[in-house]
């Protein structure tokens, strides 16, 4: 037997080779995308590469690739997308892939499949349902003809529509329900392809940006993300108001943005925005992110005279430029800085100015707002103190478009629907046959089969059981 299965496999295997030689290249193409192995193949890559997408960081900067991996795997990482892999054209050409492959798989199969839900005429096997594990008989001192109509109405009431056919023992009676569940798994197939189709078009046609507002700003040009490209949106927000609460410890408590959205030239409406409460506005959606602090308009400056510490305020706006006292030179104020890095510490907010001497020499200083006297390290004729500013804050929004989001919505609820029809409903089908035995008395064989659940289906036939022996 062993020698006759290896012999019968070679010629297998010749016939494939044969076949294969013999296809076309459109009919190979076909047959490498319906193949089941190349879905396998396929998920566990878009799986594997999904968890390095999540181990490594994402739109990260080059100096905190370098710092985290060292410059070689940055390299690497820069050339494969890593670092915006979701996006990356080998990503997407692996879910442009899937979807290909769950198209031709289901379209393959499909044809047999519709054979079964819509049969031309439902025809059904006694033999197969005798031979049947869950069969069940038992004899009834009545005939065949006056029990008919009974387990008839039995039948139809627990399955559905009977057919029934006699012959010249007795009578046969089969009903059946849920062909149509048969379909659940391309409606499982349908709303896996909805979700792909979803993330190609989100990842392809819409954009994560970021953009940054002073209170009164007004912009209708936001920044994708990493890329730093503009895009221009089909309106403009302004930032009429920001304003931060804060913790007794200063961390921040609540923060949130008034902002008007104005389309040609007219207001259209104003909403505050909080963090988790974003603002939607055709397919745009505003987030609240992030906040600073803004480029003050102007500032009370203390020059501190170090001979006798005679004090000097003057009210300056930043790219003013003013003469020190004693006409000891000119003080221009240049910038402010939200974070000022003095060898390597960040000392908060500061000023950035420029001191032009008599003589012409110049030289550029930062006056940290919380260390008043940092100045006078630098040991020069006057020390800069700020006095007082007014604190304005930017806030920081992300702004997103994804026009694949209703893909994704319906490929969840569709998915739903699926696996519903998939799980919980079946294709049942119930055989009754009443033999004539000796005398009036009849022997009545019930069973019945499913696509699955097979220990339920057989709950099912010793109940109907139970109904024809109380008829």
């Amino acid at each position: 037997m062993t020698a006759l299965y290896r012999i019968e496999k070679k010629q297998t295997r010749k016939k494939e080779k044969i076949l294969k030689k013999n296809q076309t290249i459109p009919e190979l193409i076909w047959r490498f995308f319906c193949s089941v192995k190349l879905t396998v193949y396929l998920l566990v890559l878009l799986a594997s590469t999904s968890i390095i997408g999540t181990v490594i960081l994402q739109n990260g900067t080059g100096q905190q690739y370098v710092k985290l991996y060292g410059e070689a795997f940055y390299k690497l990482i820069k050339v494969l997308n890593i670092d915006d892999m979701y996006n990356a054209w080998w990503f997407l050409a692996l879910i442009f892939m899937l979807c290909i492959n769950i198209v031709v798989c289901s379209i393959e199969r499909l044809s047999f499949t519709w054979k079964i839900i819509f049969p031309k005429k439902i025809t059904f096997n006694p033999e197969r349902f005798r031979k049947l594990k869950n069969c069940e008989a038992f004899t009834v001192d009545k005939d065949a003809s006056s029990l008919s109509e009974a387990y008839e109405s039995v039948l139809f009431k627990t399955i559905g529509k009977v057919i029934k056919e006699k012959n010249d023992t007795g009578i046969m009676m089969y009903a059946e329900k849920g062909r149509w569940t048969r379909i659940g798994v391309y409606v499982v197939h349908s709303s896996i392809l909805l979700l792909l189709i979803g993330a190609l078009i989100g990842s392809v046609f819409g954009f994560k940006a970021n953009l940054q507002l002073d209170e009164g700003e007004t912009s209708d040009t936001v920044f994708v993300v990493k890329k730093r490209v503009p895009v221009k949106l089909d309106f403009s927000i302004r930032c009429n108001d920001f304003d931060v609460k804060f913790y007794d410890t200063g961390a921040p408590e609540e923060f949130k943005s008034n902002l008007t959205i104005i389309e040609n030239g007219k207001e259209s409406f104003t909403k505050d925005i909080l963090v988790n409460h974003p603002l939607r506005y055709k397919g745009i959606n505003i987030f609240q992110s992030s906040y600073g602090t803004a480029k003050p308009d102007r500032v009370q400056l203390d020059m501190i005279q170090h001979s006798d510490n005679h004090v000097t305020s003057k009210i300056v706006k930043i790219g003013d430029e003013i003469q020190l006292p004693q006409d000891q030179g000119l003080f221009k104020l240049e910038g402010f800085l939200p974070h000022f890095d003095f060898r390597g510490h960040n000392l908060g907010e500061a000023f950035i100015g420029r001191i032009t001497q008599n003589d012409g020499k110049s030289f550029q200083i930062g006056i940290p707002v919380k260390f008043p006297t940092f100045d006078k390290m630098r040991k020069g004729t006057f020390a800069f103190v700020i006095k007082e500013f007014e604190k304005k804050y930017y806030t920081g929004l992300q702004i997103t478009k994804d026009p694949g989001i209703w893909y994704v919505y319906s490929g969840f609820i569709l998915m739903i629907i699926g696996c519903w029809i998939t799980f919980f409903m079946s294709h049942q089908s119930c055989y009754i046959e009443i033999k004539s035995s000796q005398g009036n008395g009849s022997k009545v064989f019930v069973s019945g089969s499913t696509n699955r659940n097979r220990q339920g289906m057989k709950l099912k036939i010793q109940k109907i059981v139970t109904k024809l022996k109380d008829k």
